[in-house]
């Protein structure tokens, strides 16, 4: 095909500035471990993961072929009332990686389906429990939790939510973790753990026995790598627990090695309630989505209900694939067999050693990460977020792909990944961002303050 605005006029792209991006396209034909190739034949070193998502590198052939085999052998089960032996298999094998008592897994399409999923079996769990009254949800500032009807309430990223009306009901936002002191710290600030103490003033001002749940990013992730102070997540736990909250970790950007474990939850020494997955799940090689549950949680849905009946009147026509188990089947093989959650963690100081030493660009005003994630924030131009964009648009023009939301932008390139890779990213993003200089005086003082 032609590769101009006509030809691509009839694909209404999501996050996208589809005018900009149908004038000037940015399109990629093929991949290949940590490398992208575009339309015009250039090399693109995939800096983020796809979305993420990618942790096993590009053009998995265990991936392709176990999907493959999969579609041949039994394209489509029911999900409802019916089931087929790869689903059980996954989950067996997903409840070994989960954080201890995470033991039960409903299976969804995507991240957004799994953070509705988990809406939904919070909701269920506490009217079972005759406390139907638990109704509101608290999440933060500056969240990501997914688009659909849900997670776009759960969300706190304002471009996210203001076009869409007021959502659900009774969802509450506490602030994101985010402090002026904490800059260019790498992993774990020492301030901010007093945050958590957000929770606790919803408590008393709307009361515990309203509140059904409390979901957080063990590390924020689209909005630019919040990393969790030092005793945060640890209050919110105790907190939680003190007044009959459950705890819902969305750790569909984090899951699956990106902490240097399985999961953030392990890395961070807390377990949640209930913990939505998504992305790296299957490498991407196929859309899913997954919630681990508490045996807690699921007994007590399950153990309501009348026997022979359903429990959980929730689902989608796609629950369990039998081609997005293959997929995930054959990434958990590859995760265990290449121990590419140990190797997060091995490369994970020079990764961060990488990433932060561009902080003495002028243009940069701050630079977080943990494990084999990390985001930097550029001085803003005179519409904030332009500069991100341009910025993103500017490093694919050089060669590399990163995500950028706003004015901040984020690497978390395959755990594959090999030094050499790391450091031609940041080589790429130093010879970007070097070209711009920081644009006020304030930012300058905040700089060396």
């Amino acid at each position: 095909m032609e590769y101009t605005a006509k030809a691509l006029e009839h694909h209404w792209m999501p996050f996208t500035a589809n005018r900009d991006f149908k004038a000037h396209p940015r399109l990629l034909v093929s991949a290949k471990g940590v490398y992208y190739h575009n339309h015009k034949g250039e090399k693109i070193l995939d800096g983020s993961s796809g979305l993420f998502c990618v942790a096993a590198g590009h053009g998995r052939r265990e991936i392709a072929d176990a999907v493959a085999k999969q579609l041949v052998e039994l394209d489509y089960c029911a999900p409802f009332q019916s089931g087929h032996p790869l689903s059980f298999e996954f989950a067996n094998r997903l409840a070994a990686h989960t954080p201890k008592d995470l033991d039960y897994i409903f299976f969804g399409n995507s991240g957004s389906e799994a953070v509705d999923t988990a809406i939904k079996i919070c909701l269920a769990y506490h009217r079972t429990r005759g406390q139907g009254q638990r109704m509101r949800f608290v999440s933060r500032e500056r969240a990501y939790h997914g688009v659909n009807i849900g997670g776009t309430s759960l969300s706190g990223l304002v471009k996210n939510r203001d076009a869409f009306g007021a959502g659900l009901a009774g969802v509450v936002h506490i602030r994101h973790t985010w402090l002026s002191e904490n800059r260019f710290t790498k992993g774990q600030p020492d301030a901010g753990a007093e945050l958590a103490e957000d929770l606790r003033r919803m408590v008393e001002l709307y009361g515990a026995d309203t509140i059904a749940a409390c979901f957080v990013e063990p590390i924020a992730g689209s909005t630019g790598i919040l990393v969790p102070p030092k005793g945060y997540l640890e209050r919110l736990r105790e907190i939680c627990d003190t007044h009959g909250i459950l705890l819902v970790f969305d750790e569909v950007i984090c899951g699956f090695g990106r902490t240097g474990k399985a999961f953030a939850a392990q890395s961070f020494g807390v377990t949640p309630d209930i913990m939505t997955m998504a992305k790296a799940l299957t490498n991407a090689a196929q859309p899913m989505g997954a919630v681990a549950v508490s045996k807690k949680v699921y007994d007590a849905i399950v153990n309501a209900a009348p026997e022979a009946s359903i429990e959980l009147f929730h689902g989608y026509t796609y629950s369990g694939h039998p081609a997005a188990c293959a997929a995930g089947l054959a990434t958990l093989d590859i995760y265990e067999k290449e121990r590419l959650f140990e190797r997060a963690a091995e490369m994970s100081s020079y990764f961060l050693e990488a990433v932060f030493s561009l902080s003495d660009l002028p243009v940069i005003t701050d630079i977080r990460g943990y494990g084999m994630i990390a985001g930097f924030d550029v001085a803003s131009a005179a519409k904030p977020g332009a500069r991100g964009y341009e910025v993103q648009k500017r490093l694919f023009e050089a060669g590399l792909h990163i995500k950028t939301t706003g004015d901040a932008g984020i690497v978390a390139p395959p755990l594959i990944a090999e030094k050499s890779h790391i450091d031609e990213m940041c080589d790429i993003l130093r010879n970007v961002l070097r070209t711009y200089p920081a644009q006020t005086a304030d930012i300058r003082q905040a700089r060396s303050s």
